[in-house]
């Protein structure tokens, strides 16, 4: 089931997590729809930034990393 509402994405000056798909450090994490959470490092975050966006309750993305999932300001 995929959430039909955009999670919430906010910043935070740094992470500590690393990224649960190949160790390097995280620059997003995802608090999960169905529980639980993610860390991915910038390459695993913009590789998989649409099928994030589905499953995430909440985005925290480490400021200064543009992520492809996050909607752009004007």
């Amino acid at each position: 089931m995929t959430s039909l509402l955009s999670p919430e994405i906010v910043s935070a000056a740094s992470l500590t997590e690393r990224c649960d798909s190949c160790g390097a450090a995280a620059r997003l994490e995802l608090a999960l729809t169905s529980g639980g959470t993610l860390a991915f490092c910038g390459h695993h975050a913009n590789k998989h930034a649409e099928g994030l966006l589905s499953v995430a309750n909440k985005v925290t993305v480490e400021e200064g990393f543009e992520w492809a999932g996050q909607p752009q300001s004007a």
